[in-house]
C-alpha cells in the first residue's frame, strides 16, 4: 500500500491509499462539519444538506445523478456524524474521473429546488418519527442530550420537526457557504487509484471551493445528569456514561481497551458476569465515543422491569472492579481485538478512504499502521486500571433510561456508588 497527501490551492486536502491488486476504488469527500457546527436554529441542517446534494445541479436533476453513476455499476452515498459530513462513491476505476466529477457537481452547484427541499423535509419528518417510535434511539438522543446539555454537540443529528421545516434554500446555500471551505475538506481515496491523476482533476473540478477556513466549533464541556422517559414497553433502555478522552488524549487507546475489556464482545466483563452469569438481560455492551476535544465512554443494557433492581448493582460492581483487577490477559485479548480490526479495514477500500480521511481532519496526517501498533502495544493493564479509577470513581455520571424505569438508580446514587473505594466502604 502506498499513502500519498498533496494540498490543492484552495486548501483541500487530497489523500490516497494504492491498492494496486484491486479493479476498483473507493472515494469520496469528507468534511469538518456536523451537528456540534449548527447553532440552535440550524440544527439539523447539515444532515438536511447532506441529503439535498443529490437532489440536483445547476446541470444535473436527481434522477440523472443517480443515473449516471449507476449506469457505471457505481454507488453513491452520504453520512452525517457529528463532527464530519461525508459524500462517498465505490466504481471501477476506470469512471474515477467521473466520480470526481459527480462529487464536485454536488457540492458546489446544487441549486436546493424549494419544491425537492419541501419533498426531502418531508422524508426526513419521517427518519425523526422512526427514531421516536425507536426506544434505544430516544434512550441514545437523551443520552448526548444529558452529558451535554444546551450544547451543539449534545443536539440530535436530525434535528428537530421545527428546525427542519423551517429551513429554506437560502439557508442552505448559506451554510454550505460558511462550512464547506478547502481547509475543512478531504478528498480521499483507497484501490486502484493514480495520486497525481486524482489531483490533477480535483484541481480542476473543485475550483468554486473557498480556501478560507471555516469558524471552528464551540467547545464542549461535559455535564453529566440524569434524563428519564417512562414509558409502557416490555424493555426498560438503560444508558449510563462518564466524560471520555479526546482523539489526541495520551488516554485514548486506554480507553478504547478499556471499553473493548468491560463490554466489548462476548468474552467482556459484563457479557460474562450479567448475561451469562446471571442471565439479567440479553445484550450489554460498553463504548467509548471520542471527539475532537472530549469524549463519552458508555454502557448500553435492554432489560425487563423486574430484573432492573438486580441489574443495577451488578453493572456498578464491575465498574469499581475494573479499577484493580483487571488483568493482562484480559488486555492482550482485547488489544488484539482492536488490532484485527485495523487490519481488517485495511483490506476494505471504502473502510480505508474513510479511515485515512478522518486521520487527516482529526490529527493533520495519515497515521502510519505501525506507530497505531505500537500505541495500542504499549497499553498496559495497569494503565487501564488507573483510566477506569479516573473514569468511573468520583465523577459525574450521566443516566438516560426509557421504558420501565422507576427501579432504576437515580444519577447521585450511581455517584454515591462509585466513590473512591475507601469512601465507599465507609457509606456502607
Amino acid at each position: 500500500m502506498e499513502v500519498r497527501v498533496s494540498t490543492l490551492s484552495n486548501g483541500m486536502t487530497v489523500v490516497t491509499d494504492r491498492m494496486p491488486h484491486l479493479k476498483t476504488a473507493a472515494l469520496g469527500v469528507w468534511v469538518r462539519t456536523g451537528s456540534r457546527s449548527e447553532n440552535p436554529h440550524q440544527n439539523g441542517i447539515t444532515h438536511l444538506l447532506e441529503h439535498m446534494a443529490f437532489k440536483g445541479t445547476a446541470t444535473r436533476t436527481a434522477r440523472q445523478i443517480a443515473e449516471e453513476i449507476e449506469a457505471v455499476g457505481g454507488e453513491l452515498n452520504a453520512s452525517t456524524s457529528i463532527e464530519h459530513t461525508n459524500y462517498y462513491v465505490r466504481v471501477l476505476a476506470e469512471d474515477v474521473p467521473l466520480a470526481v466529477e459527480l462529487l464536485a457537481d454536488i457540492l458546489q452547484n446544487s441549486t436546493f429546488d424549494p419544491t425537492e427541499l419541501k419533498r426531502e423535509q418531508h422524508v426526513i419528518l419521517q427518519e425523526i418519527g422512526a427514531a421516536h417510535d425507536s426506544p434505544e434511539d430516544q434512550a441514545f438522543d437523551l443520552f448526548q442530550e444529558t452529558a451535554w446539555p444546551g450544547q451543539p454537540i449534545g443536539r440530535p443529528i436530525l434535528g428537530t420537526p421545527e428546525t427542519v421545516q423551517g429551513f429554506s434554500s437560502e439557508a442552505l446555500n448559506g451554510y454550505l457557504t460558511d462550512r464547506y471551505r478547502g481547509p475543512e475538506m478531504v478528498l480521499a481515496a483507497a484501490g486502484l487509484v493514480d495520486h497525481d491523476a486524482l489531483v490533477e482533476l480535483a484541481e480542476r473540478q473543485f475550483n468554486a471551493i473557498n480556501p478560507e477556513p471555516a469558524a471552528s466549533d464551540c467547545d464542549a464541556r461535559y455535564h453529566g445528569g440524569e434524563n428519564r422517559l417512562v414509558k409502557d414497553l416490555m424493555e426498560a433502555q438503560i444508558l449510563i456514561g462518564f466524560e471520555g478522552r479526546p482523539y489526541k488524549s495520551p488516554d485514548y487507546y486506554a480507553i478504547q481497551i478499556l471499553a473493548s475489556v468491560l463490554g466489548g464482545g462476548m468474552s467482556s466483563r459484563l457479557f460474562q458476569e450479567i448475561r451469562e452469569k446471571h442471565g439479567l438481560c440479553y445484550a450489554i455492551y460498553s463504548f467509548h465515543w471520542a471527539f475532537s476535544d472530549t469524549g463519552l465512554f458508555g454502557l448500553h443494557a435492554a432489560t425487563s422491569e423486574e430484573d432492573i433492581p438486580a441489574l443495577m448493582p451488578v453493572i456498578l460492581d464491575e465498574l469499581v472492579a475494573a479499577g484493580s483487577t483487571i488483568r493482562d490477559e484480559e488486555v492482550a485479548r482485547s488489544r488484539a481485538q482492536i488490532r484485527a480490526g485495523l487490519m481488517m479495514a485495511l483490506e476494505s477500500p471504502t473502510a480505508r478512504a474513510g479511515q485515512i480521511a478522518r486521520q487527516i481532519l482529526v490529527h493533520g496526517r495519515v497515521l502510519p499502521m505501525d506507530e497505531v501498533a505500537a500505541k495500542i502495544d504499549a497499553v498496559t493493564a495497569a494503565d487501564i486500571r488507573r483510566v477506569a479509577n479516573e473514569t468511573f470513581l468520583g465523577t459525574t455520571p450521566t443516566l438516560t433510561t426509557v421504558g420501565p424505569v422507576g427501579q432504576v438508580m437515580s444519577a447521585d446514587a450511581i455517584a454515591s456508588f462509585l466513590r473512591t473505594p475507601q469512601l465507599r466502604t465507609a457509606a456502607m
